[in-house]
């Protein structure tokens, strides 16, 4: 399960709020069992909402495209004046590593 963005915590809170707020209004409960079922019901509605709401519209691609029958040919020299740059398709992607150590930026005082 891939984790919520900013929007679908902020929509669920805020539908905690005022979903427990509201049936404390329209109910007119004082009593702690009753206290407890609103705001029970309104946790509930408020992650039911945060976990229907869509996500992320899009997604990352990591997988490299196949290259292409043109693309092959003119890495390999054969075909030389069709004016394209001439890349095959093949290029890496790099990743950047994970930073490892003590307390990156950080001042030193003078």
């Amino acid at each position: 399960m891939q984790r919520p963005n900013a929007a679908q915590l902020i929509r669920g809170s805020a539908t905690v709020v005022l979903a427990t707020v509201a049936l404390l209004l329209l109910t007119g409960t004082t009593s702690t069992t009753g206290i407890a079922a609103a705001c029970a019901a309104g946790l509930l509605l408020g992650v039911l909402v945060a976990v229907r709401m869509p996500g992320r519209a899009g997604s990352v691609k990591t997988s490299v495209p196949a290259p292409s029958t043109s693309g092959a040919s003119e890495a390999s020299g054969t075909s030389g004046t069709s004016g394209t740059s001439g890349t095959s398709g093949n290029e890496e992607i790099r990743v950047p590593a994970a930073r490892v150590g003590g307390r990156t930026g950080t001042r030193i005082s003078s």
